[in-house]
């Protein structure tokens, strides 16, 4: 079996995190993914520090040593839950961007990738619940930055093509710095009331940046 690699291209092992084992058989592929529902519906009503091996155990009837075939701990479960939300999310912020034609459209991209990272976490709170373990779990962190990474790629590629004349680093840079600020702002506007989290984040998108002048020298 080919060595399992994050998104960096380095071994998923490289962090210290466990890669589970992702079956082909259909009648394994729907253990596996019972097991990923359940253990979303216990992180969402225990949260990830309460979270157990021993939950998924109770909640699905499969036995201990059939669990760790799939997962080989905590972390890969979350892991694997992480990874998941982030395709969704990644489609999101394709689509996002697709409608970006001119560098006047950065903007309202801007808007909509903020509005819809907020409603997918609104839509799934295990989301919440799966962040934070990432940043409790040192072995996950590569996961959440190996993904700000990728979004930020996807945004300095529609970048490229609608200023093409900037400069690669520049726009590398500008990418990163606006990807993580998105980021920051939903995944602190998640911890408030809704009312005061949508005050917020009417302010922080007002800030966002309407065209690339900070990179002028």
């Amino acid at each position: 079996m080919p060595e399992r690699k994050s998104r960096t291209g380095k071994p998923a092992h490289a962090a210290g995190r466990r890669a589970p084992l992702v079956p082909t058989q259909e009648r394994s592929r729907e253990r596996f993914d019972r097991i990923l529902t359940a253990a979303a519906e216990i992180l969402t009503e225990k949260g990830s520090d309460a979270f157990r091996m021993s939950d998924i155990v109770e909640r699905t009837g499969i036995a201990f040593g059939s669990l760790y075939q799939y997962f080989p701990d905590k972390s890969a479960v979350i892991g694997t839950l992480a990874e998941r939300c982030n395709t969704i999310g990644r489609e999101c912020v394709r689509r996002d961007l697709a409608d970006m034609k001119n560098l006047s459209d950065l903007r309202a991209a801007l808007i909509r990738i903020t509005d819809g990272y907020y409603q997918m976490f609104r839509d799934h709170p295990v989301m919440h619940h799966i962040w934070q373990a990432t940043q409790a779990d040192k072995t996950l962190q590569e996961i959440d930055e190996d993904d700000v990474a990728f979004l930020a790629g996807l945004l300095c590629d529609a970048l490229r093509r609608v200023a093409p004349r900037q400069p690669a680093p520049a726009l590398t840079a500008f990418s990163q710095l606006v990807m993580i600020q998105i980021a920051a702002a939903v995944r602190h506007a998640i911890s408030l009331q809704a009312a005061d989290a949508l005050r917020m984040l009417d302010l922080f998108k007002r800030m966002l940046p309407a065209d690339l002048s900070a990179l002028r020298a």
